[in-house]
């Protein structure tokens, strides 16, 4: 007899994820590695709060120009210096225990921050935040990647990505708030401080209430406890003979012994090697340059320089603009993350730069107006522009970065070429933190300018080398760099059942039975990976007849490019 052929559709729970208990319960316990994301955007954008605080500027004696910078490129620098280690230490000691550790040593900064009396006590507490930092956000978005229901993945990915803009939200009301009740004294600015070890304080207490990474476990060779964690989850009966959590763990095995032979046999170099591979690391680089180097960097940082430059000093007026920028951000981010797959990348990419310097430019000819004319509309119509540059870039940049880095890269490179997009996005951002305040207070106005001829140049490299990947699988992708010759790699066996995309239509054109259309519309949409190719994994599962005895059945479960 002929050996059913399955995909994960056929085993995934169908109804609202709330009415499983498994699915609901973890969905909860998640909430803990999705708060790292919010303590990043609230410590990042923590600095530029501050700067708009009289108390803050005073206890440090009105830091400007290349100490500003060193302030705000403290926790980038400190960044950097964990970079190397996170990944020993989320592949040798778990997720947990370096997220654990991350909180850890981003409390020792909060404390010693929030005490600061000297401007290198408080340039060290933000090195050593960022350094705990680093290992937190390198292993709690692993955490949740491995850890979600299939069809919660997406959801919980994006979620992640846009709470960024969540904590930058609480930092620039807690300024606020913290001014409106504190003003006078150095508790304006010490609050904030305080406020800002909340997150760490609470992953630090309650992170062992998350169960470890079931692909940790099976690395280690704890595949035992893997299962017992997704069926309790995935399977919400704790059975271990559930398909799906046989399903997972074939997957999860493939997958790792895919790894070990992609880690044997490629190098770094291997990312420059090949003309296909020098065109991808070509966009790579460039886009995450252009995600710091676009003038965001001005007023994400910088706010309360830019707004003294169009007259705007009162404290309470920066603060609310401040604050309200910060929900103007996150509504963008979220629309166009649900544009992604509507309008394609290339268009977004062209239609973000396009606008941005449109915008930059009108923007650079208001602030030139005050600044030579004193004329009080033109500060005025300054605000406008600054919130709707950030509609342009968040239109492509904060949804687009990681996802599009992920699908031109094949997998034998993609752990390899993600980790290069993060070193440049922090180096950039370092550089730009250290430079803006310094040459904003050498040039005033005329600094624009830089930006405008560099968004130029950005909008033409867009424009000649950014390609479409909407609708792709990864060999069509893979063609569009590598010509029509396919690489080895593409013909191996590659993907994750909890990474894979299933849609109705996908189903549909693919062929699949009818019977599958009952799974839910929204399945598993490509959030990280970007395709995969077909792979088929033999196993076998036992269920019960009804009678106290089992049988088994073999199944060949098949992962399709979508």
């Amino acid at each position: 007899m002929a050996v059913p052929e399955w995909t994960i559709v056929d085993f995934i729970h169908r109804g609202p994820w709330w009415r499983n208990r498994g699915i609901r319960k973890l969905n909860f316990l998640l909430i803990l590695p999705l708060l790292t994301a919010v303590i990043n955007g609230l410590d990042s954008s923590l600095v530029n709060g501050l700067q708009i605080l009289p108390d803050w500027q005073r206890s440090f004696d009105n830091p400007n120009g290349k100490t500003l910078g060193l302030i705000s490129a403290a926790q980038v620098i400190g960044s950097l210096v964990g970079l190397p280690l996170t990944p020993l230490a989320s592949d040798n000691l778990g997720r947990r225990p370096t997220l654990f550790i991350g909180s850890l040593i981003m409390l020792v900064g909060v404390g010693l921050q929030t005490a600061a009396t000297n401007i290198g006590m408080f340039i060290g507490s933000r090195g050593i935040i960022g350094l705990g930092l680093t290992f937190a956000l390198s292993a709690s978005p692993l955490l949740i990647t491995e850890l979600a229901y299939p069809t919660q993945r997406g959801k919980l990915t994006s979620m992640y990505n846009s709470s960024w803009y969540l904590g930058s939200i609480i930092s620039a009301w807690v300024c606020l708030g913290a001014y409106d009740r504190a003003g006078g004294s150095a508790w304006s600015w010490r609050v904030p401080s305080l406020v800002q070890a909340l997150g760490p304080l609470c992953q630090v207490f309650l992170i062992w209430l998350v169960p470890e990474s079931p692909r940790f476990l099976v690395a280690k060779g704890r595949e035992s406890e893997a299962a017992r964690i997704l069926a309790r989850y995935h399977a919400n009966g704790g059975d271990e003979r559930d398909p799906l959590v046989v399903f997972e763990m074939a997957q999860i095995r493939h997958a790792l012994k895919l790894e070990r032979e992609v880690a044997q046999s490629v190098a770094w170099k291997s990312l420059f090697t090949t003309p296909g591979n020098r065109k991808r690391m070509r966009l790579i680089i460039a886009i995450a340059m252009f995600s710091q180097w676009s003038g965001n960097g001005l007023v994400s940082y910088y706010i309360n320089l830019v707004l003294n430059g169009v007259g705007i000093t009162d404290t309470r007026s920066k603060a609310v603009i401040n604050g309200g920028l910060q929900v103007w951000n996150w509504a963008a981010a979220m629309t166009s993350s649900l544009l992604v797959d509507r309008l394609g990348r290339r268009t977004l990419f062209i239609a973000s730069n396009v606008g941005m310097l449109i915008d930059f430019a009108a923007w650079t000819v208001t602030t030139a107006l005050y600044n030579q004319l004193n004329l009080a509309s033109a500060a005025k119509a300054t605000i406008p522009f600054i919130f709707l540059f950030y509609l342009c870039y968040d239109m492509a940049y904060s949804p687009l970065l990681v996802v599009y880095t992920l699908e031109i890269l094949p997998f034998n490179i993609r752990a390899k070429g993600f980790a290069v997009m993060n070193f440049v996005v922090s180096l950039t951002l370092a550089f730009n933190q250290f430079v803006n305040p310094w040459a904003l207070d050498a040039i005033g106005w005329k600094y624009y300018l830089v930006y405008c001829g560099w968004l130029i140049l950005e909008l033409v490299f867009v424009i000649k080398f950014v390609v479409e990947t909407r609708g792709r699988t990864l060999e069509e992708t893979a063609a569009l760099f590598d010509g029509e010759e396919k690489p080895e790699h593409l013909v191996q066996y590659g993907g994750e059942a909890a990474t894979q995309t299933m849609t109705r239509a996908n189903a549909a054109k693919l062929g699949i039975p009818g019977r599958r259309e009952k799974a839910p519309t929204d399945f598993l949409e490509l959030r990280e990976d970007a395709s995969f190719v077909e792979s088929s994994i033999a196993f076998k599962t036992e269920t019960s007849n009804g009678s106290g005895s089992s049988s088994q059945k073999e199944f060949v479960v098949r992962s399709t490019p979508w």
